[in-house]
């Protein structure tokens, strides 16, 4: 049976600037590498001469028949100092626009993913008192390259940024790191929140572009009896961030697999020789699982799939999950929910936050020579495309 898909929808692949670009040595992810390099953090260091090379990139996802492209704006190259901004890479990052529009993709831009420039972090971070004023500086210098963008990410998962930025703040008070189980911070979501609703209206103004943020949706579902203590983990995790969206223009899904919430809270996946290469559970049914929750919290926004993927060395394995977690979203949205697009994380093996080994890519990369290596999901997701259906 042929599934067909709206008009218009958007078919791509993802990335974040400080996995690919390389060098960027003004923000707190290269501070930390530095730091915790004893711990077993690896270092990103040149990543993949992205930031050279984005267009040969572009042109992959182009000439596979893909329409859409998301990437973000590193704040710490725009912003290196505070209130002092370069106007050359303001005009890098405006030719990657214009790159990505002129190859025939939708750009989907994302002005925070993850990193910040070390001076706010020494500052404060989120918890300073003038965050939120702070972050609108840098969107609005950020406005000025965003003409003939429709769709604008302010802050990607909101919530991992809570959970990470929550456990340095732990050790910071002299406590122990968590490994497993630890939560999203809720003092520094809810800084987070302030930051989004702060910059989401003057976007919209300065650009016209539809505006929202992405959640990391962690396809939680409750043990037999453990409704109250999924409802309470899955707001912590999920409904604070997907709340602010309902007065977005959309909001991005990101899901990769599903957990179990027992009396104790999210329960550890369990070793498998299915899991993935992050060590996650094989799950591409959480995708369906996320649209579902998302629609049942934020209503009738729009949501498009902004990362959706799995680390695996086999190619195979990845169109087959792939394949299922877009039968699900197709499912969900013949049940009412307005998907507008799915981007796959990620379109190359990148630098995974500390490790390079987790490898999600629709394209490998030769990290010497920085040759790019297209896999079969790249040719096979961009037939999905140009067909419009699954």
């Amino acid at each position: 049976m042929t599934r067909t898909f709206p008009q218009g929808f958007l078919w791509g692949a993802s990335t974040a600037a400080h996995q690919i670009e390389g060098n960027n040595i003004n923000n707190d992810w290269w501070q930390l590498e530095h730091a915790a390099a004893d711990y077993g953090v690896q270092f990103s260091g040149d990543a993949l001469d992205s930031y050279h090379r984005y267009e040969e990139d572009m042109s992959l996802l182009a000439e596979a028949g893909l329409n859409a492209y998301r990437f973000s704006i590193e704040w710490s190259r725009i912003e290196p100092s505070p209130g002092k901004f370069s106007r050359a890479e303001l005009a890098h990052y405006r030719r990657m626009i214009e790159t990505a529009r002129r190859l025939g993709l939708t750009p989907v831009v994302t002005l925070h993913h993850f990193t910040h420039p070390i001076w706010f972090g020494d500052n404060g971070g989120w918890l300073a008192e003038d965050a939120p004023a702070v972050f609108t500086r840098y969107v609005e210098q950020a406005c000025g390259i965003l003409d003939g963008v429709e769709w604008v990410c302010t802050i990607n998962e909101p919530n991992i940024v809570a959970v990470n930025h929550g456990q340095l703040r732990r050790v910071a008070e002299g406590k122990e790191y968590q490994l497993i189980g630890a939560l999203p911070d809720a003092e520094i979501g809810e800084a987070l929140i302030a930051a989004h609703r702060a910059v989401a209206p003057l976007v919209r103004q300065r650009t016209g572009a539809k505006v929202g943020w992405t959640v990391a949706n962690q396809a939680l579902v409750p043990a037999p009896g453990r409704e109250a203590k999924h409802a309470e983990v899955q707001r912590l995790w999920e409904d604070m961030y997907l709340e602010p969206a309902r007065d977005d223009d959309f909001v991005g899904v990101q899901s990769y697999t599903s957990q179990l919430v027992d009396g104790d809270g999210v329960v550890p996946h369990p070793e498998h020789p299915d899991n993935t290469l992050m060590g996650w559970a094989y799950r591409p049914d959480a995708l369906g699982i996320a649209l579902r929750h998302t629609h049942d919290v934020v209503g009738d926004v729009p949501i498009i799939v902004s990362e959706n993927g799995i680390a695996t060395a086999d190619d195979e394995r990845r169109i087959a999950y792939t394949s299922e977690a877009l039968a699900g979203m197709y499912d969900a949205m013949q049940s009412g929910i307005h998907v507008r697009g799915y981007l796959h994380w990620s379109l190359l093996d990148n630098f995974e936050w500390g490790r390079w080994e987790p490898t999600f890519g629709l394209v490998a990369v030769d990290r010497t020579t920085f040759e790019r290596h297209p896999k079969p999901s790249l040719a096979w997701l961009g037939k999905t495309a140009q067909a419009n259906a699954i």
